[in-house]
């Protein structure tokens, strides 16, 4: 692995690549780099740090954040339009611009608040060309001040030098950003490229590879397919998230919401409901093909929920109380999972809790320790007949009374059954139907979703970047 000071050497020396730094928040950390590296005057045309507001907004405009991507992009614009202005006629020719600008809120004097900030970098893929933009969104997790400074500039250096040399394939470009870093220190949960030779390139694969490498816990893309920080889209809103594979997503899955999105709205407040943001969950776990993630099939998936309207995350957690941690994280509003009786079911496994001290009774206890409730979807008995709900749904012996206590004070709800014929089939059953050619499975499938579910419309080279 090369070292932070390497990367920033071997950059200063490369005489193609000529740009501007301005970072506010933390210090100029990542110009720093470069500036400790030999060579810098190859590399770096100038620095700016504009700490003050007043200055900020005179050099930038005014903007609501600072911290936000907004003001990012307001620098970009600021900065890379001079460096064009004044530098292009004279040397544009054989020069590779940039400008790499970060805003930034790192741990202050009797400051508990949340550390993070955003990273962007405007460049040309090769001189004269017209600009590519990166976007990154960075929490910072250590608790001192110069311990976030120095994780701010390795990323950073790590982002610039990434842009210049490994953007050839998405999976190395994400594993070289917290290159020199030690697990924990960071989480860069959103990554995203525009502009100039990124037309066609699917920013929602760069969102699954961060969940892949370990960056960030979870990933989420909205109706229009725009990948969105979630924690920014989720800030104080109620939430209502059913979890599935959603392989193929079936018109049980839309039931599903629907019905529990009217018993949902009997716990919120006037109004509330018109802010809820209702969200289709997959887990890492429920992608694999084998040990590999099926990219392709993933973005088959996306697709599928996307035309329906419908808000995709994607996460780490197989658990049910991390996922519901990571929710909570972001509001105070009540949270609603949606599931069946089968998932009901696989709650009260040991596998779940084996990890925690407390076991099952621990696992629970972090599941509903914020405003979480569980909407119980029912299932037929295929053998029987009988309708199981969360009313007459029988836990394991030891865990009957712990269940009925989750009953009475409501969080654990059952949701009404719609129509019982959509539980004919599992979606397993469907997708072997649309193996063996059995059409009866568009019958099950939301029209919109026809073709995702057959897999159309997509090729593996979706994976690369210019």
């Amino acid at each position: 692995m090369t070292s932070t000071l390497d990367k920033a050497q071997e950059l200063n020396l490369d005489s193609s690549i000529y740009g501007t730094f301005a970072e506010i928040g933390a210090g100029q950390e990542t110009a720093n780099w470069f500036f400790r590296a030999s060579g810098s005057a190859g590399m770096v045309a100038k620095t700016i740090s504009a700490y003050d507001m007043t200055m900020s907004d005179a050099i930038y405009g005014k903007c609501d954040r600072y911290v936000s991507r907004m003001r990012l992009r307001q620098m970009l614009d600021h900065e890379f339009s001079i460096l064009l202005e004044r530098l292009g006629p004279k040397r544009g020719e054989n020069t590779t611009f940039f400008s790499f600008c970060n805003t930034v809120r790192a741990r202050g004097y009797l400051d508990t608040g949340e550390c993070h900030g955003w990273l962007g970098l405007r460049f040309q893929l090769k001189p004269g060309d017209p600009p590519s933009d990166l976007f990154a969104h960075v929490r910072l997790l250590d608790a001192s001040n110069s311990d976030q400074m120095e994780a701010l500039g390795v990323v950073g250096v790590n982002l610039i030098h990434a842009a210049f040399r490994q953007r050839g394939h998405l999976a190395p470009f994400v594993a070289a950003l917290t290159e020199n870093l030690r697990p924990g220190r960071v989480e860069i949960d959103m990554l995203k490229f525009h502009g100039h030779g990124y037309g066609f390139f699917d920013n929602r694969l760069c969102s699954l590879a961060l969940v892949e490498a370990g960056l960030t816990e979870a990933a989420m893309f909205l109706p229009d397919g725009e990948v969105v920080q979630a924690a920014e889209a989720l800030y104080k809103r109620p939430i209502l998230l059913l979890r599935g594979s959603f392989d193929p997503v079936c018109k049980l899955h839309l039931q599903m919401m629907e019905q529990a999105r009217s018993v949902f709205a009997t716990t919120l407040e006037p109004g509330e409901l018109e802010k809820t943001i209702e969200l289709c969950e997959m887990t890492m776990a429920n992608l694999l093909r084998g040990k590999a993630v099926d990219h392709v099939d993933f973005i088959d998936r996306c697709d599928a929920l996307q035309a329906l309207g419908k808000t995709v995350l994607v996460s780490r957690h197989a658990e049910f109380h991390r996922i519901a941690a990571y929710l909570s994280r972001s509001t105070e509003r009540p949270v609603g999972i949606v599931l069946s009786i089968g998932l009901l079911n696989e709650l009260f496994k040991a596998k779940w809790s084996e990890n925690l001290a407390g076991g099952l009774l621990e696992s629970f206890g972090r599941l509903f320790k914020n405003q979480v409730t569980l909407y119980v979807y029912p299932w037929k008995n295929r053998r029987t007949g009988e309708l199981v709900d969360a009313l007459n749904f029988q836990p394991p012996d030891d865990c009957r009374s712990l269940y009925r206590h989750f009953i009475e004070t409501g969080r654990i709800r059952p949701v009404a059954a719609g129509d019982e014929g959509l539980m004919r089939f599992t979606g397993r059953d469907i997708r072997g139907m649309i193996e063996t050619g059995d059409e009866i499975w568009k019958d099950y499938v939301p029209a919109v979703a026809h073709r995702s579910a057959l897999h159309a419309g997509h090729n593996g080279a979706a994976s690369r970047i210019p």
